[in-house]
């Protein structure tokens, strides 16, 4: 982890912050047992690797980076394959504005060019309760109105089990990309967009973890044989195309996160 870190915690979770590299969550540690994939563990050496992340202003891919807002065309820098994902801030350096032992947040200004046309601030808060982890990621507007999809992208080390009752799928068509149908869904591995409004819960050697969101919408990408990914989100991926959100000067968008601590064996 690069300097500038930060932790919090009480005597059973450690969380590690890593302001500088994208504002992400470096580690979460229960009792000794690390549950993420740490940058020195992930199997490429990428910002969109390791880790949990926010992502903000847009989650999951925006096809080949266009789309249009209050009557206008907007075209988004391509940086993964032939698509815009997962927005800015895991990039950025972040700032903590607080720092208690059991709680930081962290806040960043969105640029103002052609990465992000429209400016306006995310914020983040993290905080430990006793068991449980609780996240709140939050989109400002600015001078203008802009369009927002939040989430968080946290690569868990590869979990004993995977509890996860999705009520249907967003089809994914030949780019990869999650459209505006909803369908059964199939047995995994997984790269795909769900509509799941319950708990899904996590086994990582042997701490039982049950995670909730505010989020209906959930990426699980489970194809990584090292790890799994569970993302809450907004919106699903290429949101700005199928279910476009706006967020008008001076407004916000915000969603929260939580990880339980159920058992350690």
């Amino acid at each position: 982890m690069t300097a500038g870190n930060a932790s919090i915690g009480n005597d059973r979770i450690r969380i590690d912050i890593a302001p500088d590299d994208g504002g992400r969550v470096a580690q979460i540690t229960v009792e000794e047992i690390a549950l993420l994939v740490a940058l020195a563990d992930a199997h490429e050496q990428s910002p969109l690797a390791w880790g949990s992340y926010p992502m903000v202003p847009w989650a999951g891919r925006i096809r080949h980076g266009r789309f249009r807002f209050d009557g206008e065309g907007y075209e988004l820098p391509i940086n993964f394959g032939a698509h815009a994902i997962h927005g800015v801030g895991f990039g950025t350096p972040w700032t903590v504005t607080r720092h208690d032992p059991d709680l930081i947040e962290l806040e960043v200004a969105l640029p103002s060019d052609a990465r992000w046309p429209f400016g306006g601030t995310a914020r983040q808060r993290i905080g430990v309760d006793g068991s449980s982890v609780r996240f709140e990621l939050a989109a400002f507007a600015g001078e203008r109105a802009m369009p927002a999809s939040l989430g968080w992208h946290p690569w868990f080390r590869k979990p004993e089990r995977l509890g996860f009752r999705p009520e249907a799928m967003y089809r994914r068509d030949d780019e990869h990309i999650a459209v505006d149908e909803l369908v059964d869904v199939p047995p995994g591995p997984w790269d795909d967009c769900f509509v799941n409004e319950a708990p899904v819960e996590l086994r990582i050697d042997g701490v039982d973890l049950r995670l909730q969101s505010g989020c209906r919408d959930w990426v699980v990408y489970d194809m990584p044989a090292h790890a799994t990914c569970i993302e809450p989100q907004s919106a699903p991926p290429d949101a700005f195309n199928i279910r476009p959100n706006r967020v008008a000067p001076g407004e916000q968008l915000t969603v929260w996160f939580e990880i339980g601590v159920v058992t350690k064996r």
